[in-house]
Protein backbone atom coordinates (compact mmCIF):
# COMPACT_ATOMS: atom_id res chain seq x y z
CA UNK A 1 0.00 0.00 0.00
CA UNK A 2 1.13 3.58 -0.69
CA UNK A 3 2.19 5.21 2.17
CA UNK A 4 0.18 8.73 1.08
CA UNK A 5 -3.25 6.63 0.68
CA UNK A 6 -3.04 5.78 4.38
CA UNK A 7 -5.96 7.27 6.76
CA UNK A 8 -3.45 8.11 9.10
CA UNK A 9 -3.35 11.59 11.48
CA UNK A 10 -1.42 13.02 13.31
CA UNK A 11 -1.39 12.29 17.23
CA UNK A 12 -3.34 15.07 19.46
CA UNK A 13 -2.50 15.40 23.25
CA UNK A 14 -4.95 15.61 25.73
CA UNK A 15 -5.54 19.80 27.39
CA UNK A 16 -3.20 20.31 30.20
CA UNK A 17 -4.59 20.00 33.68
CA UNK A 18 -5.75 23.62 34.47
CA UNK A 19 -5.18 25.08 37.78
CA UNK A 20 -9.17 25.18 38.28
CA UNK A 21 -11.22 24.36 39.80
CA UNK A 22 -9.16 24.27 43.07
CA UNK A 23 -8.16 20.77 44.70
CA UNK A 24 -9.76 20.68 48.72
CA UNK A 25 -5.88 21.19 49.99
CA UNK A 26 -6.30 24.55 48.18
CA UNK A 27 -8.79 25.71 49.20
CA UNK A 28 -8.60 24.60 52.58
CA UNK A 29 -5.54 27.21 52.90
CA UNK A 30 -7.12 29.96 50.98
CA UNK A 31 -9.83 29.98 53.74
CA UNK A 32 -6.90 29.18 56.69
CA UNK A 33 -5.62 32.42 55.03
CA UNK A 34 -8.17 34.70 54.96
CA UNK A 35 -9.03 33.95 58.31
CA UNK A 36 -5.71 34.53 59.84
CA UNK A 37 -5.67 37.83 57.84
CA UNK A 38 -9.25 38.86 59.62
CA UNK A 39 -7.69 37.59 62.88
CA UNK A 40 -4.48 39.95 62.05
CA UNK A 41 -6.42 42.85 60.56
CA UNK A 42 -8.84 42.75 63.89
CA UNK A 43 -5.99 42.53 66.18
CA UNK A 44 -4.28 45.43 64.29
CA UNK A 45 -7.56 47.78 64.68
CA UNK A 46 -8.10 47.47 68.39
CA UNK A 47 -4.18 48.18 68.87
CA UNK A 48 -4.70 51.24 66.73
CA UNK A 49 -8.15 51.86 68.35
CA UNK A 50 -6.36 51.75 71.97
CA UNK A 51 -3.36 53.94 70.82
CA UNK A 52 -5.84 56.35 69.22
CA UNK A 53 -7.21 57.06 73.01
CA UNK A 54 -3.82 57.41 74.49
CA UNK A 55 -2.74 59.98 71.62
CA UNK A 56 -5.46 61.93 71.86
CA UNK A 57 -5.21 62.32 75.41
CA UNK A 58 -1.35 63.06 75.07
CA UNK A 59 -1.91 65.82 72.65
CA UNK A 60 -4.93 67.14 74.90
CA UNK A 61 -2.24 67.07 77.83
CA UNK A 62 0.33 68.82 75.67
CA UNK A 63 -2.31 71.69 74.81
CA UNK A 64 -2.92 71.63 78.29
CA UNK A 65 0.65 72.35 79.73
CA UNK A 66 0.90 74.95 76.26
CA UNK A 67 -2.25 76.67 78.12
CA UNK A 68 -0.20 76.60 81.55
CA UNK A 69 3.09 77.83 80.36
CA UNK A 70 0.68 80.88 78.94
CA UNK A 71 -1.45 81.82 81.74
CA UNK A 72 0.20 79.97 85.01
CA UNK A 73 -2.99 79.00 86.24
CA UNK A 74 -1.91 75.95 88.36
CA UNK A 75 -5.70 75.76 89.56
CA UNK A 76 -6.99 75.95 86.18
CA UNK A 77 -4.81 73.04 84.84
CA UNK A 78 -5.18 70.84 87.41
CA UNK A 79 -8.50 70.86 86.97
CA UNK A 80 -8.30 70.17 83.16
CA UNK A 81 -6.18 67.40 83.66
CA UNK A 82 -8.21 66.25 86.48
CA UNK A 83 -10.95 65.94 83.50
CA UNK A 84 -8.35 65.19 81.06
CA UNK A 85 -7.58 62.07 83.44
CA UNK A 86 -10.96 60.98 83.45
CA UNK A 87 -11.68 60.75 80.30
CA UNK A 88 -9.02 58.83 79.17
CA UNK A 89 -9.23 56.17 81.91
CA UNK A 90 -12.93 55.96 80.74
CA UNK A 91 -11.47 54.53 77.05
CA UNK A 92 -9.61 51.84 78.77
CA UNK A 93 -11.12 50.75 81.99
CA UNK A 94 -15.14 49.82 82.22
CA UNK A 95 -17.36 52.78 83.48
CA UNK A 96 -18.31 50.88 86.79
CA UNK A 97 -14.76 50.90 87.92
CA UNK A 98 -14.19 54.70 87.22
CA UNK A 99 -16.93 56.62 87.19
CA UNK A 100 -17.79 56.94 90.77
CA UNK A 101 -14.65 57.44 92.26
CA UNK A 102 -13.43 60.62 93.62
CA UNK A 103 -10.94 62.17 96.10
CA UNK A 104 -8.29 59.30 97.30
CA UNK A 105 -10.45 56.23 96.03
CA UNK A 106 -9.63 58.01 92.71
CA UNK A 107 -6.27 58.67 93.45
CA UNK A 108 -5.34 55.42 94.52
CA UNK A 109 -7.30 53.39 91.23
CA UNK A 110 -4.96 56.02 88.85
CA UNK A 111 -2.04 54.14 91.18
CA UNK A 112 -2.80 50.72 90.24
CA UNK A 113 -0.08 49.31 87.22
CA UNK A 114 2.43 52.00 87.88
CA UNK A 115 5.84 50.73 89.54
CA UNK A 116 5.52 53.64 91.86
CA UNK A 117 2.77 55.44 93.67
CA UNK A 118 2.03 58.87 91.82
CA UNK A 119 -1.42 59.79 93.00
CA UNK A 120 -2.22 58.70 96.39
CA UNK A 121 1.10 59.68 98.04
CA UNK A 122 2.86 61.68 94.97
CA UNK A 123 2.61 65.03 92.99
CA UNK A 124 -0.54 63.35 92.06
CA UNK A 125 -2.25 64.55 95.06
CA UNK A 126 -2.49 67.97 93.90
CA UNK A 127 -5.78 66.85 91.64
CA UNK A 128 -7.93 66.40 94.35
CA UNK A 129 -6.70 69.55 96.22
CA UNK A 130 -5.54 72.33 94.08
CA UNK A 131 -8.81 72.70 92.12
CA UNK A 132 -10.33 73.89 95.67
CA UNK A 133 -8.03 76.67 95.91
CA UNK A 134 -8.41 80.42 94.71
CA UNK A 135 -7.40 80.41 91.68
CA UNK A 136 -3.84 82.73 91.04
CA UNK A 137 -2.65 82.33 94.69
CA UNK A 138 0.80 81.16 95.35
CA UNK A 139 -0.14 77.12 96.15
CA UNK A 140 3.85 75.82 96.23
CA UNK A 141 2.59 72.67 94.14
CA UNK A 142 5.26 70.98 91.87
CA UNK A 143 3.60 70.86 88.80
CA UNK A 144 6.00 69.47 86.67
CA UNK A 145 5.76 66.70 89.21
CA UNK A 146 2.58 66.64 88.83
CA UNK A 147 2.45 66.53 84.94
CA UNK A 148 4.91 63.70 85.04
CA UNK A 149 2.89 61.75 87.05
CA UNK A 150 0.03 62.37 84.30
CA UNK A 151 2.13 61.63 81.56
CA UNK A 152 3.33 58.19 82.97
CA UNK A 153 -0.65 57.29 83.87
CA UNK A 154 -1.33 57.98 80.14
CA UNK A 155 1.59 55.94 79.21
CA UNK A 156 1.43 52.91 81.49
CA UNK A 157 -1.66 50.49 80.36
CA UNK A 158 -4.06 49.59 83.23
CA UNK A 159 -3.51 45.89 85.21
CA UNK A 160 -5.77 43.34 83.19
CA UNK A 161 -7.83 42.80 86.86
CA UNK A 162 -9.76 45.96 85.89
CA UNK A 163 -10.70 45.07 82.27
CA UNK A 164 -8.24 48.18 81.25
CA UNK A 165 -5.70 47.74 78.29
Amino acid sequence: MDPDQLPLRDLHLPDSVGWWPLAPGWWLLVATLVIAAAWLAAVALSRHRQGLARRHASRALRQLERRYAEDGDAVQLAIDVSALLRRAMLAYAPRADVAGLTGTAWLKWLDSGLDKPAFADGAGRALVELPYRRPGAEHGTDVEALLRAVRRRLATPLPETGGGS
